[in-house]
């Protein structure tokens, strides 16, 4: 180590030529000081390099994410990228995004189904669900809010509050029915009894969902994209789910069997 200890050390060395004569190394290469990498760092036994950054004002996390996968594609071959921490977490919670709604709107349906001891009834319950998630994505699209794992989370939020107003409509519907109403008379007069609840509850959780929608500090984005979803669907769901609930009821209930449930409490009527 003595005799390389600088890069002048280094211009000492001499090495055969092809005549196999010795040559100084100063002859044919010039020597620095540089800095090089601290670590040879790898990534699953792959030779790597940890880059770290941040997204520009105003851009998602998602948009940078893809906007890199698609730089990624022009590297030369033999290169390639691997996302790890929380970029890796949030790709994979976003490929189960589908099945999370999926399963979220199944377990609704299973509960109305025990609820109701109906397979039908529930339907017209869930066919309000994409009425709430047509309000979230406006209230996220005029806020300026991408679709990232905040804006999900509101979206799963805005599943069962959705469900929650029609279900006061459509119980007290099917009890009408069950007494002899037709299916219309019962959807009306269960809109029109039900209306001061779904208003006086909705109101109430509006209010509450103010402070997240307003939010100001860290994580203030986030906050804010949950509450502008929910509350968006919430509006939604309450306005549009006046007029579409009992229509959707009716819908239901003459074809799958409303008609049925009408005959049978004709039939206890006339046995009592």
């Amino acid at each position: 180590t003595h005799y390389r200890m600088t890069p002048e050390d280094l211009n000492r060395w001499r090495v055969p030529n092809a005549s196999g004569e010795l040559v100084p190394i100063s002859a044919f290469t010039d020597t620095s000081w540089s800095f090089g990498s601290p670590k040879l760092e790898r990534f699953n036994g792959v030779a790597s390099r940890e880059v770290l950054g941040g997204t520009a004002p105003g851009v998602s996390t998602g948009d940078a994410m893809k906007r890199i996968d698609e730089l990624a594609k022009q590297l030369p071959s033999g290169f390639g990228i691997e996302w790890t921490g929380i970029s890796a977490e949030e790709r994979e919670t976003g490929a189960r995004a589908p099945a999370l709604y999926a399963l979220s709107i199944l377990i609704v349906f299973l509960c109305l189904a025990a609820l109701y001891e109906s397979w039908s009834v529930p339907v017209s319950v869930l066919l309000i669900v994409p009425l709430g998630v047509m309000g979230a994505v406006i209230a996220a699209f005029m806020r300026g809010f991408a679709n990232d794992i905040f804006f999900q989370v509101g979206l799963l939020t805005t599943v069962g509050l959705s469900a929650k107003n029609a279900i006061l409509i459509v119980e007290f519907a099917k009890a009408l029915q069950e007494q002899g109403r037709t299916a219309v008379e019962a959807a009306i007069e269960a809109a029109h009894t039900r209306l001061r609840p779904i208003l006086m509850t909705s109101f109430a959780f509006g209010l509450g969902v103010l402070p997240l929608v307003f939010s100001s500090g860290a994580g203030a984005a986030g906050r804010m994209a949950i509450g502008s979803a929910v509350l968006g669907g919430m509006i939604a769901a309450s306005m549009l789910g006046l007029f579409f609930t009992p229509l959707f009821f009716v819908l239901v209930r003459g074809l799958f069997g409303g008609a049925d449930a009408r005959k049978q409490a004709a039939a206890q009527t006339q046995e009592a």
